[in-house]
């Protein structure tokens, strides 16, 4: 029992091993610019929440939205969880309600919205389907309100909106290769792992079945007739050839 204990003990050391270079691996997935401003990582996609709570009074047209991005692009928008964690996220940024211009705009040539990195709009969440009739094509913009999630149709240059959401991808060159030696650690832990578990099963077996699994083993000679048995047996013989 002492040595199941003792092998228990090991087992849930290279386990833990594991883990650790698993988790190292994984966590040298990605990265978001280093430009001195606060990315927020999410799926493979980093964000940054332009005005803190400080500015959250102030306000700003579609294309003073841009520039304050400084070469990214304006947030977009692909999927329910994205437009959740926007949501979510916008409280720990500014108090209150907020409504953030999405990097979308009105596609003459299609008659629809467009993202401006040229993807379709495929996930959507209108607060109102029909456009605004006093909007011309040219004048529609998009903003997101943090309080519902819903977007809404609104002008391009007459209103301004407060909140402002930078997006990028998680850069590619920041993406450190898992290095030699992490990749050896995981596979020699796993062979460890199943090494102490078959060791571990034998141990259980064998104080289970005491020492059944041995005694199946154990060697047994042939039958052979002892010699008092065959003096017994010419005897025998003997007295029955006796007319």
């Amino acid at each position: 029992m002492e040595s199941l204990k003792k092998s228990h003990s090991s087992l849930s050391l290279i386990c833990g091993a594991f883990v650790l270079c698993v988790q190292l691996q994984l966590s040298l997935t990605g990265d978001c610019p280093a430009d001195g401003r606060m990315w927020v990582p999410f799926e493979n996609r980093c964000y940054h929440f332009v005005h803190g709570e400080e500015d959250k009074i102030k306000s700003y047209t579609f294309e003073r939205a841009k520039t304050l991005c400084q070469g990214f692009e304006l947030l977009t928008v692909e999927s329910t969880e994205e437009n959740s964690f926007v949501v979510k996220y916008s409280p720990e940024v500014w108090k209150g309600n907020v409504n953030v211009w999405l990097g979308m705009y009105y596609d003459t040539n299609s008659d629809n919205m467009r993202w401006f990195n040229e993807k379709p709009v495929g996930f959507s969440n209108w607060e109102d389907a029909p456009l605004p009739p006093d909007l011309v094509p040219l004048d529609i913009c998009v903003a997101l309100h943090t309080s519902t999630g819903k977007w809404e149709n609104v002008s391009c240059l007459q209103k301004a909106e407060n909140g402002v959401v930078c997006e990028t991808n998680q850069t590619e060159e920041a993406k450190p290769k898992p290095s030699a030696l992490l990749s050896a650690l995981v596979i020699l832990s796993v062979v460890a792992i199943m090494g102490v578990s078959a060791v571990i099963w034998f141990l259980h077996q064998k104080h289970n079945l005491g020492s059944s699994i041995l005694t199946a083993f154990e060697y047994h000679p042939p039958f052979r007739v002892l010699d008092t048995d065959r003096s017994c047996l010419v005897e025998a013989e003997e007295t029955d050839s006796v007319p």
